[in-house]
């Protein structure tokens, strides 16, 4: 078939767009990243002195760190509509997120969707598969906070005694509000048939829009965060942990992402920019933790339970194109998620006038060394 003059000016744009974004990407790493490193060397006294305000330093830091992501796609047309629970109202609460896993793609949504949810992104934790500690953003993760955790049975127990470690060390003693997980343990193509000759073998649903979660992690949070007064365990930390008064986690938000037609974003699309401008959507329903078993098998039931409501969300997204209205309304309301582009302009402008401050600072010392 032969390839018109219009055909190939639009590849040849489409090429040209994405090496330019690649490029601009790079070097926003470039700058950004050991700028984050070494603002944070510089203010290793004040850590000493006052963790709090060292923390929340980083943390303003880290939103600014995922916003410029953000901004890679939100620039690309790739936007989001929210649905369900407005999440704003726990903003200043704990809260474990539930989220289905369908591509690298949905990490980056999560970085954009979140943005304007207060003070949520810079107190977040994130509970991620351990190759993204060799990813460009692994040391900023490591710094900040986030666990890191090795998928299969061999690692699997070792890795919440780890994870329960981590907690209890890191989670209030940087004060943080929300732990992001992705139960399903992997991606959906990746886990989809393993899943299902699981579900047939135990007489549970046939899924395929999601998987059955794993239990581990979820179970691990609950009992390690969830304050005395709720579940009858001790909550996770130090002594700074217990001078803090925190209430302990207060919610789980379940959290299902849909693409057009099912088509997931991934890493690649979301830096090079060449798939036409998508809108996402992003369904929350939060559950007060009360209401969450704490007993296994019946937190088990009800873990899973919340992946067949996703299971049917999605199926009523992809035939519809919208998600169905709460039980007992008759319209679901959507919510346009808007960033400004000029807070993004002046996050991204910061860090290269950063990147370019850290150059001279370490030229001066270099001719004066030498």
């Amino acid at each position: 078939m032969a390839v018109t003059l219009e055909q190939a000016q639009r590849v040849g744009y489409t090429c040209l767009k994405a090496l330019l974004r690649f490029a601009f990407m790079v070097a926003n790493n470039l700058v950004a990243i050991p700028s984050y490193v070494l603002y944070l060397i510089m203010l290793q006294p004040l850590r000493v002195l006052d963790s709090k305000s060292f923390w929340y330093i980083e943390g303003v830091l880290f939103k600014w760190l995922l916003a410029m992501v953000a901004s890679w796609g939100w620039w690309a047309g790739y936007t989001v509509v929210e649905w369900g629970d407005d999440v704003k109202a726990v903003s200043e609460d704990e809260a474990m997120v539930l989220v289905n896993h369908q591509a690298t793609g949905d990490v980056c949504t999560l970085m954009m969707c979140l943005q304007d949810k207060g003070t949520v992104v810079r107190q977040m934790m994130w509970l991620m598969d351990h190759i993204f500690k060799y990813t460009n953003f692994g040391i900023v993760s490591l710094i900040h906070g986030d666990f890191f955790i090795r998928q299969g049975r061999a690692h699997r127990d070792q890795q919440l005694v780890l994870l329960k470690e981590h907690l209890e060390k890191y989670y209030r003693s940087r004060n943080r509000k929300w732990i992001v997980l992705f139960p399903e343990g992997g991606f959906l193509r990746k886990r989809r048939e393993t899943s299902q000759a699981f579900a047939k073998k135990n007489n549970l649903p046939f899924l395929k829009h999601v998987t059955l979660p794993r239990l581990g992690a979820t179970q691990v949070i609950l009992k390690t965060l969830v304050a005395p007064q709720e579940n009858g365990t001790p909550a996770g930390g130090d002594a700074v942990i217990k001078e803090s008064k925190s209430k302990g986690l207060q919610w789980v938000i379940d959290t299902t992402i849909a693409y057009p037609k099912g088509e997931p974003i991934d890493i690649q699309t979301w830096i090079l920019g060449y798939r036409q401008p998508t809108v996402t959507h992003v369904h929350y329903r939060i559950f007060p933790v009360k209401d969450v078993p704490a007993e296994p098998e019946a937190l088990a039931h009800w873990l899973y339970q919340r992946f067949i409501e996703k299971e049917d969300l999605l199926t009523h997204f992809y035939e519809t194109g919208a998600f169905p209205p709460p039980q007992g309304q008759t319209k679901a309301i959507s919510r346009e998620m808007t960033l400004s582009n000029l807070w993004l302009v002046g996050i991204q402008s910061l860090a290269f006038l950063s990147g370019g401050m850290w150059y001279c600072i370490f030229q001066y010392f270099y001719h004066c060394l030498f």
